[in-house]
């Protein structure tokens, strides 16, 4: 039996191997590994940015590799990003989104004929997430940032009273999570009619840490039955957006409000369809939100000089809008506006996020095309292949980036105004910053979470003093999620905080 399963296999591989794809007059080199189906997928997967690397160097700025059975075409070089962001029709992401995101949450595909539509709707809710509407929304985060320090950490218990210095120790990540998670909860969600806080939110934490952990093996289409209590978990997660649970919370968002609309209008959509929408947006609320607010932390309380660099400027403009006094006990007002005057935290985080995403932008080809790139240069691409940007690979371009892997708190801030101007091959670049995607397919909360994080770093520097804990390792990052947004922490780490004096 084991010799005909073994002869099974050998055939299979074999006729792999003779009717596998070759490539075409036109196309980008090929790779394909020895391994049927997986191709380059195990080694893709244990680093990203080393792989794409050494198959630049190897093959230049386009190549194709096939990876877990699909064809997957990388453009390496920077200068050609617009004209692949450009082309709406030939080169669509939609397709892509449709399939795999109903399949992680639980929802029907909304690219369906029983609900005519949805899609464009979605897109259109997503207003509520910019422009006038962020200010009222970024208003109701700073609100329940400062509930949740106020009631967790503000407050002076009286066995830490007498704790050398007023020092209280915590671990970093659990510390983001515990804060981020709960204050983007009410902010997008609301909160119970007779309390300020859910009960259970912990929990609810941590079935979402668990349904996370799985989060890449559920976007690379693993049936979710093979990832043992995951599908338990979803369900529950899922449970907790239901309709008539919903209904009972106050101080809901425009924007989800706007979503709880829509779906009303479908009755084909059922309750738990409805609640699988929800819990979608809390995952994208938080899923990199989270890690992104501690990596922005972590680099800043690893480097005192940024962080009283960046603590100064938080000063600075809070005298200029006639605060002196800091009181705990009472919300500050710091509106959108003021934040955006605060360029060198803006700055802090944006060199965060260069140093920790490893997004992926992708469009699938919608058919048989020549590409066209800069000059009459082209290549000839295949309906369903998918077209890559690895803007990981930019982020640490050392032409584009001097000394990359130094993390540089101003280096997005020249005379007192934002840095735009970066270069490759003496050529400014349109795209250099690329944490959220590209594009139409952009993250629409982009704004919002980079406002999230500066709330909650302008919180903590003004509040607290902060130190790392002696002899302890630099935290490293976790390429496992490479593609999927901010890398996680390798490891977490201790840090002390306590009360300002001063």
């Amino acid at each position: 039996m084991l010799l005909l399963v073994l002869l099974g296999f050998l055939s299979c591989y074999l006729l792999c191997l003779h009717y596998g794809r070759k490539r075409r007059d036109g196309e980008p080199p090929l790779i394909k590994g020895w391994i049927p189906f997986l191709g380059k997928a195990l080694e893709f997967g244990k680093d990203a940015h080393k792989f794409l690397e050494k198959h630049r160097k190897k093959y230049g700025d386009i190549f194709t590799v096939q990876i877990a059975g699909k064809y997957m075409t990388f453009i390496m070089n920077p200068l050609l990003y617009p004209y692949i962001i450009k082309h709406g029709r030939q080169l669509d992401f939609h397709e892509f989104s449709n399939q795999v995101a109903p399949v992680t949450f639980g929802y029907p595909p909304v690219l369906n004929a029983k609900f005519p539509g949805m899609r464009e709707q979605i897109q259109r809710s997503f207003q509520f997430l910019q422009g006038d509407n962020l200010s009222a929304l970024t208003e109701s985060m700073m609100g329940n940032l400062m509930l949740v320090f106020r009631q967790d950490h503000l407050g002076k218990r009286r066995e830490e009273e007498s704790e050398e210095g007023g020092w209280r120790t915590d671990s970093m990540y659990e510390f983001c999570n515990s804060v981020m998670f709960e204050a983007t909860f009410l902010t997008m969600y609301g909160r119970p009619a007779s309390t300020r806080r859910h009960s259970g939110m912990g929990v609810l934490r941590e079935d979402f840490v668990k349904f996370d952990t799985m989060f890449p093996l559920l976007i690379a289409r693993i049936p979710i039955w093979l990832l043992g209590r995951t599908k338990a978990i979803r369900e529950k997660l899922i449970n907790y957006f239901l309709p008539q649970k919903m209904s009972c919370w106050s101080n809901t968002s425009q924007f989800i409000k706007k979503r709880s609309e829509l779906f009303e209008q479908y009755d084909s959509l059922g309750d738990i369809d409805k609640a699988a929408h929800h819990f979608a947006i809390l995952w994208a609320s938080v899923g990199n939100t989270v890690p992104a607010t501690f990596w922005a932390m972590y680099y800043l309380v690893s480097h005192p000089e940024a962080l009283e660099a960046v603590r100064h400027e938080i000063h600075s403009v809070l005298k200029l809008c006639g605060v002196e006094d800091i009181d705990r006990d009472r919300d500050i007002i710091f509106g959108r506006d003021r934040l955006d005057q605060l360029l060198y935290l803006e700055s802090a985080i944006n060199e965060s996020l260069r140093l920790s995403s490893a997004s992926m932008n992708i469009r699938v080809a919608q058919e048989d095309f020549g590409l066209r790139l800069e000059g009459e240069r082209s290549v000839a691409v295949r309906k369903g292949d998918i077209i890559a940007l690895y803007p990981q690979s930019m982020h640490m371009d050392p032409e584009i980036y001097e000394e990359p892997e130094t993390y540089c708190y101003d280096r997005f801030v020249r005379d007192g105004r934002e840095k735009t101007d970066f270069y490759k091959d003496g050529q400014k670049l349109k795209y250099y910053r690329m944490p959220f995607g590209s594009g139409s397919t952009m993250c629409p909360g982009r704004y919002f979470a980079v406002n999230e994080i500066k709330q909650f770093l302008f919180l903590l520097l003004l509040y607290f003093d902060l130190q790392l804990e002696e002899g302890q390792t630099k935290v490293a990052l976790d390429p496992g999620r490479a593609g999927l947004g901010i890398l996680l922490p390798a490891n977490d780490i201790r840090f002390r905080y306590r009360l300002r004096t001063a």
